[in-house]
């Protein structure tokens, strides 16, 4: 039986605990906070309840993975799962709105041709097949399996753009998201939605590679699910299966180093001096300079923590009233000038009319009573550091504008508000540890390797990455994934290459 340290326990890095401590290995998670969860958290406020981190799980079958691995007790044995339909309704710019049904091609292609005219439905089917592709061609290496060594594989984009010919001009292709929105979509309502499933995820829409279409494409066909309870109950579920295989969790434990000897990781330090002798290490938060002393062990050749993600500017409103029989799970309001808000975000600034998700989950238990509503609001920004989110006005006037244009998705929005309450890139980072309070985006293929995370089998013998800052990256799936890989390498070894 080895004896395994994880640091942190987020879900990426606890789903690798229970996994393991089935393989029979000792494991003792630190966490520097006084809870589990990581990014999924909870806020509470005279009956209100509202999630901090994700409001809607993708890719169910990971969960479902995890504890079919796990115990005898399945998911939705743990969690109550409702699927969300419609999966999303879109207010665009110009007043067109569109309802898309959950994890039906047939039924969004319906649904845009409706709303946006005959042929918007085709357009986006086509552009869907080609999503496919890409997801076909690059699935197992990029999500089920360790990164490679030869991961410069993945440096080439699987998505199969349309080569456009061009009189007088040289032939082009999309090479980025906002190029297929320009080039393939050709409507500015089906850019804005494409971009919008890229800028949730942390993504430039002007930078990110054309293989970010696998984002709409793996809502779009496994659907939109939400927990009951909120999120935060996903995690509870979590934990208590790493406590039932006993797993022990120590709480208010900051590991400041990784300890090593002879060459491989040979345990943790804490904040207090303890050192705490471990057999391997699992790394479960985003890799700093300093954790390892002298040693440059984040990445397999060229892949590197990348610098710069955006972060989560969230409103969590507390609402008289009840929430009338047709709300919307979940609305995105979208920005008039997509071009200038990613300008703002991905330059260090804050946007005058941001894009806005509004949550209004059909959930008891996230309110007092029927006559009451929790609704949040959340927005991708820049993250703390190049905008002060701990300026009081600062904070003040952006959730403003939040609650100004999500005015547009709940009646009568301004004057049921009892109580507001704001969370900020500068708050993620002061509970979570990460730098700028950033949100780790989903790795993928393309750009030659530039959005791919460090992987999970690290230089140093002994020391493995988990969780969002991790192989395959962010997100509540992908985090789930690095979990199964890290797993896998440390029970089979160095020569795993995922469960098929």
């Amino acid at each position: 039986m080895a004896r395994i340290a994880v640091i942190g326990a987020g879900t990426g890095a606890m789903a690798a605990a229970a996994r393991l401590a089935v393989a029979g290995e000792k494991v003792t998670v630190y966490e520097r906070s006084a809870s589990y969860g990581g990014s999924v958290g909870r806020h509470e406020h005279e009956g209100f309840v509202f999630d901090t981190g994700p409001g809607l799980l993708h890719l169910p079958a990971v969960q479902r993975d995890l504890f079919v691995k796990t115990g005898k007790e399945s998911l939705e044995q743990c969690v109550s799962l409702t699927q969300v339909d419609p999966a999303s309704r879109h207010l665009f710019a110009d007043g067109t709105e569109v309802s898309l049904p959950n994890a039906s091609r047939a039924g969004v292609a319906a649904a845009l041709d409706g709303a946006l005219g005959a042929g918007a439905g085709d357009r986006w089917s086509d552009f869907m097949d080609r999503a496919r592709d890409a997801w076909d061609r690059s699935r197992r290496p990029l999500l089920e399996e360790p990164l490679r060594p030869d991961h410069r594989v993945l440096g080439r984009d699987p998505y199969p753009a349309v080569r456009q010919r061009r009189l007088l001009r040289p032939a082009r292709q999309a090479g980025t998201v906002a190029e297929i929105g320009a080039w393939e979509l050709a409507d500015p309502r089906l850019a804005a939605l494409l971009d919008g499933y890229a800028l949730a995820h942390g993504l430039d829409p002007r930078t990110a590679p054309a293989s970010a279409a696998l984002l709409p494409y793996m809502e779009q066909t496994f659907g939109s699910w939400y927990v009951m309870g909120g999120m935060r109950e996903l995690a509870r579920a979590v934990y208590e299966r790493c406590v039932a295989r006993r797993v022990t969790f120590v709480f208010g434990a900051e590991v400041v180093r990784v300890v090593e000897k002879d060459g491989r990781a040979a345990g943790v330090e804490l904040a207090d001096g303890e050192v705490a002798e471990a057999d391997r290490v699992v790394l479960g938060v985003r890799p700093r300079p300093g954790l390892v002393p002298g040693q440059q062990v984040w990445s397999a050749d060229d892949v590197t923590v990348r610098a710069g993600a955006a972060g989560r500017f969230t409103v969590l409103l507390s609402l008289r009233g009840g929430r009338e029989a047709d709300a919307v799970h979940r609305t995105v309001v979208h920005g008039a000038d997509g071009a200038a808000e990613q300008e703002a975000v991905f330059g260090g600034r804050v946007a005058a009319h941001p894009t806005v998700t509004v949550l209004r989950p059909d959930d008891p238990a996230t309110r007092p009573d029927a006559e009451h509503e929790a609704v949040t609001l959340t927005a991708t920004t820049a993250p703390h550091g190049p905008v002060d989110w701990r300026d009081t006005e600062v904070r003040r006037r952006f959730a403003d504008v939040l609650v100004e244009r999500a005015a547009a998705a709940v009646p009568g929005l301004r004057e049921r508000i009892l109580h507001t309450e704001v969370r900020t890139p500068a708050e993620t980072e002061a509970e979570t540890g990460a730098e700028g309070g950033a949100v780790p985006p989903p790795a993928l293929a393309g750009a030659a390797g530039a959005y791919l995370h460090p992987g999970n089998l690290t230089r140093l013998t002994g020391l493995y990455l988990a969780g969002g800052w991790a192989h395959p990256g962010g997100g509540l799936a992908h985090a789930g994934m690095s979990g199964t890989l890290v797993a896998g390498l440390v029970v089979e070894g160095d020569g795993f290459r995922g469960s098929r």
